[in-house]
C-alpha cells in the first residue's frame, strides 16, 4: 500500500485572499493516481505568513509537513508528480 499524502491548505485570511480559496478545488484537479492517496485538509492559519523572509509569500500549503509558499493548484500537482 502506498503512503498517504496529507495536504494542509491554509485558509487563514491572508492565504485565502492570496489564492487559498482556489486551492480548495485541488481535489477536482488531482491526477487519478493521487485521488485515493491524498487527504486534503483546510487549516486555520498555519502562521507561515508571520515570517515571510524564512517561508516566502502566501498562500501556503503543507505537504506531509513540507512547506510550499505561493502555492497554486498547478504547483502542488507538479510537486506531487515529481516527489511521489
Amino acid at each position: 500500500m502506498e503512503k498517504k499524502i496529507e495536504i494542509k491548505i491554509c485558509i487563514g485570511t491572508l492565504c485565502y485572499v492570496m489564492g487559498g480559496s482556489e486551492l480548495q478545488l485541488l481535489a477536482e484537479h488531482l491526477p487519478e493516481k493521487f485521488k485515493k492517496r491524498v487527504d486534503i485538509i483546510g487549516s486555520t492559519c498555519l502562521d507561515y505568513c508571520l515570517d515571510q523572509e524564512k517561508y516566502g509569500k502566501a498562500p501556503f500549503v503543507e505537504i506531509n509537513g513540507e512547506v510550499m509558499a505561493e502555492a497554486s493548484i498547478n504547483k502542488v500537482i507538479d510537486y506531487l508528480i515529481k516527489k511521489y
